[in-house]
């Protein structure tokens, strides 16, 4: 969270203790801070004297709102700015609004020294003033409580001062050590900032390349400047033995501010001020969730956070509708502003998914527990319509714009795809299961197998989960296969009774295609095959293969067959009436 605080005729920044529990660092731009202030204030046309009495009144104001005063109007008490004091960046700004007063007078007295050399020395001497004063500031900023830019700013702002001292005494050796390890320290910063921080830094460094020449040019020694030269690469001294890790600091606290980011080895800026809030909450969060240990908890914190992505989403929508790049777009690659809605709709559907996800958790949680489950009145197809939805996410997922032809994106998207149908069929064969439709459970558990099989080597995050989900369906599939014989050979009803009584009667021979336990295989007369087998009609000297006889299926003639082996029983009103009246009798 970010508070303005505005102070007569500056305006900082504080940076607070985020909701998300982290450390807060104090963070103070010192050469921007100054820059500003010189540019504002009288250094724009070398009006040293205005500067200086800006100065004087900005500590005063500083120590009448920070109630650090030095006595009363009658007495002086002198009170400096001590770590434990140090709250914000305010406190900071103290000693480096002395150490600027001291140095915009020795300034001022240089202008004025070309007529009257004698303050040559007052010179030196505000420059002595303005070195402890830079002094103080370090040691402030190398505690705890500031962060590794804010460090590195007062390090190389003590060397410059230093420099600046060493040169006005004509000490060319120490005054081109401290300057070349201010430039190294900018030159490091301008690495680690973003190209709209850059500028001022990358002047200060044109700045100290003049001072540096002459210092070099008043040295005469090659070899001594080559020494110098080397502190670029061997960083040595109590300024520079920390640089590497400070800068890798500085570049994680700087990507805080989020004025660009990449995204699928897209780099695009973030200009909406509410975006930009948004993507830094939205990197804590899965810091804060980690820190959750209820399961409800969580889906509040993604529902809260759900809601700020779309306001963002909507900001990020009016800033393409203002962008006219966007505006002449027509079928062409997207915008930048067009990859960050996209980008933030990435984001939204991940965190549905995550959310969903929960929600699964919870459902098989009180799925397994049957007290739960009876209170909850949790069955399986609520979990088929979780991972319904989920589908339809990753069906979003895959149409987003500018993504279309990122190939590794879209073999992601279809490997978890395939993943959570997997889930989905599992489920599903469970509802089966439960109507007692085993066979139709049993294709659905091979299905689920068939795609966890194929999404295990594909999606590692879920690696772990899908192993489990074979091992269970495995079971399932064969319990359900047993359940399934099992009913074909109970039955309750006159009819089925008919019908196993027939299936009984049939050879094993005739019916090696169905599973049926069978105890008469066991006996001494075993139903195996018929002997000798049935009389089958074929064709007596066949001129030619007759290859459509297999297909051709006979007719039952079994009834007329019947009928004229009975003799002597007519049959019918036609008998009756001839038995009756003597007709047809022999």
């Amino acid at each position: 969270m970010v508070e303005v605080m505005y102070d007569g005729e500056e305006q900082t920044k504080q940076t607070e203790t985020p909701e998300s529990g982290s450390t807060a660092f104090i963070t103070l731009e010192i050469l921007k801070v100054i820059k500003d202030a010189q540019q504002q204030h009288g250094l724009r046309h070398s009006d040293y004297q205005r500067y200086r009495g800006y100065c004087t009144r900005k500590i005063r104001r500083l120590r009448k709102v920070l109630k650090i005063p030095q006595g009363d109007k009658r007495h002086f008490k002198r009170r400096d700015v001590t770590e434990e004091k140090v709250k914000d960046e305010r406190y900071l700004l103290i000693p480096l609004m002395l150490s600027e007063r001291a140095w915009s007078h020795a300034m001022q007295l240089r202008q004025e020294a070309n007529t009257e050399p004698r303050k040559r020395f007052h010179l030196v001497q505000r420059l002595r003033k303005a070195t402890i004063y830079a002094l103080q500031l370090q040691k402030l900023c190398e505690s705890e409580k500031c962060d590794a830019r804010t460090k590195l700013e007062a390090q190389a702002y003590v060397a410059w001062i230093h420099g600046s001292l060493h040169f006005e005494l004509q000490m060319w050796k120490p005054a081109m050590e401290n300057l070349n390890k201010a430039k190294m320290v900018y030159e490091k910063l301008i690495s680690a900032l973003s190209e709209e921080d850059q500028p001022v830094y990358k002047q200060r460094c044109d700045e100290l390349a003049p001072s540096l020449r002459y210092c070099a040019y008043n040295i005469g020694d090659a070899a001594a400047m080559d020494d110098l030269l080397s502190l670029r690469s061997h960083a040595h001294g109590d300024l520079l033995d920390n640089l590497d890790t400070l800068m890798a600091q500085t570049k994680e606290r700087k990507s805080e501010a989020l004025s660009e980011t990449t995204w699928r080895g897209r780099t695009f800026p973030v200009k909406p001020e509410r975006v930009r809030l948004f993507l830094l909450a939205d990197r804590a969060l899965d810091a804060s969730l980690t820190g959750t240990s209820s399961a409800t908890e969580r889906i509040e914190q993604l529902e809260r956070h759900l809601m700020d992505c779309k306001d963002a989403l909507a900001a990020a929508k009016e800033e393409v509708k203002n962008d006219p790049a966007s505006k002449s777009r027509s079928g062409g690659p997207v915008t930048p502003m067009q990859l960050l809605v996209s980008y933030l709709t990435h984001i939204r559907v991940h965190r549905t998914i995550q959310r969903t996800n929960l929600m699964v958790e919870a459902a098989k949680a009180a799925l397994a527990d049957k007290s739960e489950t009876e209170g909850r009145k949790t069955k399986p197809q609520d979990l088929t319509r979780l991972y319904e939805i989920i589908l339809q996410h990753l069906l979003e997922l895959q149409q987003l714009p500018g993504l279309e032809e990122d190939q590794e994106y879209q073999r992601e998207v279809e490997a978890k795809t395939l993943a959570y149908k997997a889930f989905r069929c599992f489920y599903i064969a469970e509802v089966l299961a439960g109507l007692r439709r085993w066979r139709e459970a049993g294709a659905m558990y091979q299905r689920a197998e068939s795609y966890a099989s194929k999404a295990q080597s594909q999606v590692p995050e879920m690696k772990v989960a899908l192993t489990q989900l074979i091992e269970e369906v495995d079971g399932a599939r064969y319990s359900s296969l047993a359940h399934a014989v099992l009913e074909d050979d109970s039955s309750d009803t006159p009819s089925q009774a008919v019908t196993s009584k027939a299936k009984k009667k049939i050879p094993l021979i005739d019916r090696l295609d169905e599973y049926r336990e069978d105890p008469a295989l066991a006996t001494k007369q075993p139903n195996v095959v018929k002997l000798p087998p049935d009389m089958q009609p074929v064709p007596c000297k066949p001129l030619f293969f007759d290859l459509a006889l297999n297909l051709i299926k006979y007719p039952n003639l079994e009834d007329k067959v019947d009928n004229a082996g009975k003799k002597g029983n007519p049959a019918g009103l036609t008998g009756f009436v001839k038995g009756l009246w003597g007709w047809g009798n022999k």
